[in-house]
């Protein structure tokens, strides 16, 4: 199974396991003033989600988390953008219907990741710091999640404009490690036969998974 499957994408112990490691592969910054507050805000927006998750902690049932977090994932994450980018060229062979298919197990393998592993507050906290940083015409605000132990592990997010405001199209891990780039190794993997059905099969497996059973895509 994928590395990414594996180990839930954007998960909290994914980010604590990576502090360590140098940048693989880097997005080089660029001098410049802060954005607005509007660049930033669905961050915060994001955050609050996960700390409210983190809050009713996993003694709630696993649903009631997942549609918590639901509205505020579809809000914050472009994940049309995420899948498309990760699926990568073969994204174009592919029918409309195994398309909506793909978009739907997705979607719901990434919520069920975010309540699975933010499901207990350990003292954690976040924090959406006031830099920015461009690339190309995209916009990068700056985080960083401080551990119980006071370690802090920056996590930064590729912020694109679009009609309904600023929305979040990958995630740097330690500021340079894009999430997006090794989900797509992983699922070149899994789409190297040309058949969609081991990555919508695979996703589908992990959700049920994250959830203990209580959830299928």
């Amino acid at each position: 199974m994928s590395n990414m499957i594996e180990n839930a994408a954007l998960s909290r112990r994914s980010l604590f396991a990576v502090a360590g490691l140098a940048a693989a592969a880097g997005i080089a910054p660029r001098a410049g003033q802060a954005q607005g507050a509007d660049v930033r805000q669905p961050i915060g927006e994001l955050y609050a989600g996960l700390q409210a998750s983190m809050r009713l902690g996993s003694r709630t049932p696993f649903q009631q988390r997942f549609d918590r977090l639901a509205p505020v994932i579809d809000k914050v994450l472009d994940l049309d953008t995420i899948l498309r980018t990760s699926v990568g060229l073969r994204w174009n062979s592919l029918d409309e219907g195994t398309r909506r298919t793909l978009s739907g197990v997705f979607r719901t393998f990434t919520i069920a990741s975010y309540a699975a592993n933010f499901d207990k507050d350990g003292g954690e906290r976040f924090e959406v710091l006031p830099q920015t940083r461009a690339s190309g015409s995209d916009v990068i605000v700056q985080t960083r999640l401080i551990s119980s132990s006071g370690e802090p592990i920056r996590i930064d997010y590729v912020m694109r404009p679009g009609a309904g405001g600023y929305r979040v199209v990958d995630v740097l891990l330690d500021g340079s490690i894009s999430r997006v780039a090794v989900q797509r190794s992983d699922f070149r993997s899994l789409l190297a036969s040309g058949d969609p059905a081991p990555l919508i099969n695979t996703l589908r497996q992990k959700t049920a998974e994250l959830s203990g059973g209580a959830m299928r895509s």
